[in-house]
């Protein structure tokens, strides 16, 4: 066998295994042999009779999936250069591309063809993959025929993809590789045994890189394997199509085993439970090393059946996996497969097979492989005493491309004389011939006393704090080191970090103690964009100047008046991904068009930055729910710390096809609560209602007897109907104090609004609560069912003690209200009973436990609506100035008591 066209031609028509699964919102749709052999047979006569012929160039600018396949193998077939392109390409860039290409074709998607219209050049055919052509495009079944076409005789070197390279340092570049190289390719891994016929090989990366190409479809797909494709990329998404598809074989890169790693320690209940566990994970590593003997493997057997019963094998390649990271996956029982290569080696050079224990290496090279290291890319030879020699990577090899496409000069200086080809990866090669990269030609940094640093390191170490998410290091031109850091932002509202900036520097000096002075950065920006990176992870380096200088700029000049939402194409390859998602979209579309002004980022803190309370988050979950169709639970809402937290939770949600409730918690406030939080609403049973008549008898006596209860105004209370009484708190006596002022009559129709933090902390309190008819309210954390209940009241019929300034004062004095109030009588505009008590602070101040003897007065104004406090002249929302103007009600209330 020669060509791919060789192998393609094996596949038989009638062959029922299943080649393709592909998840879809609910449930999944599997694809066999027999489907892609017939039609990518019916593309490549299609593509024959239409006038196609070797070497002309098909372009493919499509999410992966079975149409894209397909129409893949059938260009192969037919003899075409297939050449995959990233959805995410920035119009100019495709332009750029498409123009140096020179393309027969290209196939699309529905929603690319407005993008490529202004990219593509004139008379390009194109094709619609996965929709009935619209705006001049032909649907892509169009092509499809039955009328037997000869195939073309291809040599090894014919072309068979072109890929252009990601950019890290510039410009992205065509490579060209032939049959012969991607042949070699897939032959090298079956001789290996990392890819078998029964494997289900998961692949979450796109198509447009060699890595994912080759080694997650090629490879299963001549090898007699399944590929499974996740509905989306979201975590859960991710681990549903381990599980539905039981995937035995998982094709990653570093950033997503990071993710798969933390979102396992993140299930442990606690941070001790999540030390232990990873300290279990070190002792295993540790016996693995010493005496062969791998515990996690029994240990974690439960934890691996529960999130992949079937994945046997991790294989990362595009970037460095950190050593530890995979011994801490090995120890949970998996094995780690580590691959070193670049596009143009297609993409195989050295492969650290499973079960080989030298993680912190990129394996040996593969069969027919050659590695040699040069020396001179440094500007000083390694040091002596060293057992080996330091230098650039060097690769001979039937997978290493000819030359870059139509560029002939860039060509010549990616080859020695002597025809190795030119990694630009730095490296050495240790005495048992394991390949050890230690960085890049382009980003060695050399400073001002000669030393050699590659940033990376220094990276890793600043990253390792918890303050500071990630970190470009680079050369100023001053010589000096410099580093632009975007810091955690999760981490910094949780430890309520008032100036960001400093708690950063301070972050900077503690990760800068572990290493030398001279790697040690003299100078910072802070930028809330995630660092520029290709869909595999690697840095864009040559972008950090820029960047440096714009954050410098910006904290020169903050809140400049041009800011505005950052745009889409400015995003991280990983955020892009994450508006792929429809409702994500949409919300990002909102946020942006209701804060045109302000520079929204994906790491924008809706706390921090847009000044978003609990208040605010209410009427946000509303909008999403009507304009997206998706619902955030409180808990949910809690753990949101940055834009981006929003949008994947969004995501996460709209893609599980939760059914959403049409309802407004202050609408249908019954359908916005549980079973568990409705039963707080349930008239008390005859035993709970004797003891609660009880309990008042002895509330009012003590009231009465010790502290002189006096009640004015009580002729403002309703008779009927719902309404809201809103006393100041001053004191934990003060619902005692009012309990006793309204009579048991009156008492009977009345629930309370109490603070989850004190009135349901324990069973007691809780039984206490029950009995008092008591319901749970959090106005930081749960405002959605806090107004559920109080709504749920009110529709009722019932009366409602509601606290608004949402805690007792420190001082005594009026604090300002929450907005609770304002939004829950702009929904209900039921009568609302201002109140004043005053004497309960002298009788319990904070921090006392025993109360002592003192008078008590409450006082009840006389009934406003909602209408009235409205239309004071407040400046806010409606709902701020219902709040504010009942706060200025209750504060008179407190002036003009009698004594």
């Amino acid at each position: 066998m020669e060509t791919l066209q060789d192998l393609l031609e094996r596949l038989p028509d009638d062959l029922r295994k299943p080649f393709l699964r592909v998840l879809r919102k609910k449930g999944h749709h599997t694809y066999s042999y027999a489907d892609l052999s017939r039609i990518s047979r019916q593309a490549a006569w299609g593509l024959i009779q239409e006038g196609i012929r070797p070497g002309d160039v098909v372009g493919l600018f499509a999410p992966l999936d079975f149409a894209w396949i397909a129409v893949c193998v059938g260009a192969l077939q037919a003899g075409a250069v297939v050449m995959p392109l990233d959805l995410q390409l920035e119009t100019e860039t495709l332009a750029g591309i498409l123009k140096n290409s020179e393309p027969w074709c290209i196939f699309t998607a529905p929603d690319r063809l407005k993008q490529l219209g202004q990219a593509a050049p004139a008379g390009l055919s194109t094709y619609v993959l996965g929709s009935s052509g619209r705006d001049g495009a032909a649907n892509w079944k169009k092509l499809l025929i039955n009328t037997r076409q000869t195939l073309p005789v291809l040599s090894a070197d014919h072309a068979a993809a072109l890929f252009y390279t990601s950019g890290t340092t510039g410009p992205p570049k065509g490579v060209s590789l032939s049959h012969r190289n991607l042949l070699f390719q897939i032959q090298t891994v079956q001789r290996t045994g990392l890819v078998d016929a029964g494997d289900r090989v998961l692949l979450p990366l796109p198509p447009h890189h060699v890595y994912p190409f080759v080694i997650g479809m090629l490879v299963p797909l001549f090898l007699g394997g399944t590929i499974v494709l996740p509905y989306s990329l979201t975590g859960p998404q991710m681990m549903r199509a381990l599980r539905e598809g039981d995937a035995t074989l998982l094709i990653g890169v570093p950033r997503l085993y990071h993710a798969l790693f933390a979102g396992i320690t993140s299930r442990s209940a606690s941070d001790i439970f999540r030390r232990l566990f990873e300290k279990g994970l070190d002792l295993d590593t540790l016996f693995r090393k010493t005496i062969g003997v791998s515990p996690g493997r029994w240990l974690y057997f439960p934890l691996r059946r529960r999130l992949a019963p079937h994945l046997k094998i991790l294989a990362s390649g595009g970037a460095p996996l950190e050593p530890g990271l995979a011994s801490k996956l090995e120890a949970l029982g998996w094995q780690v497969a580590i691959g070193y290569g670049l596009t143009e080696t297609a993409p195989l050079l050295t492969l650290k097979l499973p079960g080989d224990p030298h993680n912190e290496t990129v394996g040996r090279p593969v069969g027919g492989v050659h590695i040699r290291i040069d020396p001179g890319a440094l500007p000083e030879p390694s040091l002596p005493d060293r057992a080996y020699t330091e230098g650039e990577i060097l690769a001979k090899g039937p997978n290493v491309f000819s030359g870059y496409y139509r560029l002939p000069e860039k060509t010549d200086a990616s080859f020695t004389r002597d025809g190795w080809f030119r990694t630009g990866d730095l490296g050495y090669v240790d005495t048992e011939g394991y390949l050890h990269v230690t960085g890049r030609v382009s980003s060695l940094i050399i400073t001002e006393g000669g030393e050699k640093i590659q940033p990376d390191e220094i990276e890793a170490h600043l990253s390792a704090h918890a303050l500071i998410r990630e970190a470009g290091v680079l050369q100023l031109e001053n010589g000096l080191l410099a580093a632009v850091i975007v810091p955690e932002i999760k981490e910094i509202v949780a430890q309520a970090i008032k100036a960001p900036e400093r708690g950063l520097q301070r972050a900077i000096a503690e990760q800068s103690k572990l290493l030398p002075s001279f790697k040690r950065i003299n100078d910072f920006a802070v930028t809330r964009v995630p660092l520029p990176r290709t869909r595999l992870g690697k840095l864009r380096r040559h972008l950090l100047p820029d960047i440096f200088r714009e954050a410098k700029k910006e904290e020169d000049s903050p809140g400049r008046p041009e800011s505005k939402p950052m745009s889409i194409s400015a995003m991280s390859s990983q955020d892009r991904d994450l508006l792929e998602n429809r409702a994500a979209r949409i919300v990002w579309d909102w946020m942006a068009e209701k804060h045109p002004h302000q520079h929204i980022t994906p790491d924008t803190s809706p706390e921090l930055d847009l000044g978003i309370d609990s208040m605010e988050w209410l009427n946000i979950t509303l909008e999403i729910r009507r304009q997206a169709g998706v619902e955030l639970e409180e808990g949910e809402i809690s753990e949101i710390a940055t834009v981006r937290d929003l949008l994947q939770r969004v995501a996460e949600k709209a893609v599980s096809g939760e059914d959403v409730s049409p309802e407004s918690p202050l609408e249908e406030p019954e359908k916005s609560l549980s079973g568990s939080q409705m039963r707080w609403l349930k008239p008390l049973r005859p035993p709970e209602a004797f003891l609660a008549r009880g309990l008042f008898s002895v509330d009012v006596f003590i009231f009465r007897r010790f502290f002189h209860l006096k009640v004015q105004g009580v002729e403002n209370l309703p008779a009927e109907g719902p309404f809201i009484i809103t006393p100041n708190h001053a004191s934990y006596v003060d619902p005692f104090a009012i309990a006793a002022a309204l009579g048991w009559k009156r008492l009977r129709r009345v629930f309370w609004a109490g603070f989850t933090g004190i009135a349901f902390k324990n069973a007691f309190f809780r039984f206490f609560s029950r009995l008092s008819r008591t319901v749970p309210v959090d106005p930081d954390k749960g405002v959605i069912s806090s107004l559920a209940f109080a709504a749920a009241i009110l529709k009722r019929g019932q009366g409602l003690v509601w606290f608004p300034e949402g805690m007792r004062s420190s001082d005594g004095r009026l604090q300002p209200f929450k907005t609770g109030v304002g939004v829950l009588l702009t929904h209900h505009p039921v009568p609302v009973i201002p109140s004043f008590i005053r004497g309960t602070r002298k009788i319990l101040p904070p921090g006392s436990a025993v109360p002592r003897r003192g008078n008590i007065t409450v006082v009840f104004g006389r009934p406003l609506d909602a209408g009235y406090l409205a239309r004071r002249e407040i400046a806010g929302k409606k709902e701020q100035r219902i709040a504010q103007a009942l706060h200025n009600e209750v504060g008179r209330l407190g002036r003009d008591i009698r004594p």
